[in-house]
């Protein structure tokens, strides 16, 4: 961790000129985008193999049908599909998995207060929101800070839903029955809640790990923007 620690460092150094006691946030934020540059191959294979695993549903669905009495042969059967056409049912995991460390060393080293004193306007990169709430109350300095991520947070759990819903009701009927599509229909009940969730991770994290929250959070949105540009939907007929 302490390869990154020096990285986050050297960024704050270089930005000092330009952001003042904001450096270390600003740091934190180009490290974000260069955790995410990092990981991006991995987020295009995964969108690979979701478009593929839309497309091949009518397939599935077809073997689901053959093979209704023999569940151990079905399964060996869409295994065989999927190693045939190269689709790694963990390939979506991947993304989450590569930047688990990076938030660990953003919540280790502010919680720890291994890099000092250092803040984003008037909010302590190592305090959390219960601190900026004693402090000053929601609207005070530090209050505020929390109020704009809060802001942004809901904004892009906004636009990830409705995206969502959308790319869901262009999947085709295949894609959603059957027992993906129980998956799929709790998906679609839970989906709501996940903005909530990322909410309670920024109010309760020191503001140093809430930051790199919010900025892959953003990256992610805008992300499936561009990979799925084309829409779910439209993998199944590629």
């Amino acid at each position: 961790m302490s390869v990154f620690a020096s990285l986050v460092e050297q960024l704050a150094r270089l930005l000092e000129p330009a952001f003042h006691g904001s450096a270390t946030a600003a740091a934190i934020v180009l490290f974000t985008v260069l955790v995410r540059l990092a990981v991006h191959p991995l987020s295009r294979a995964s969108a690979r193999g979701q478009q593929a695993r839309v497309r091949l549903a009518p397939r599935i669905a077809e073997l689901r049908k053959r093979h209704a009495k023999d569940p151990e042969r079905l399964q060996r059967a869409v295994l065989e599909l999927h190693t045939a056409e190269k689709v790694s049912p963990l390939a979506g995991c991947l993304p989450s998995l590569a930047q688990a460390p990076a938030f660990l060393l953003m919540f280790h080293l502010f919680s720890g207060g291994r890099l000092g004193d250092h803040t984003l306007l008037a909010a302590p990169l190592g305090g959390r929101w219960a601190d900026a709430l004693a402090a000053g109350g929601p609207f005070g300095p530090a209050g505020l800070v929390y109020v704009a991520l809060f802001a942004l947070v809901a904004a892009i759990g906004t636009y990830t839903y409705r995206r969502g819903r959308r790319d869901l009701a262009a999947m085709p009927p295949a894609a959603v029955d059957g027992p993906g599509g129980a998956a799929v229909g709790g998906l679609t009940k839970v989906m709501p809640l996940l903005g909530y969730a990322t909410l309670v991770t920024v109010a309760v994290v020191p503001l140093a790990a809430a930051l790199y929250v919010v900025t892959s959070t953003a990256w992610t949105a805008a992300e499936r923007a561009y990979l799925y540009r084309g829409g779910l939907g439209a993998a199944a007929t590629a």
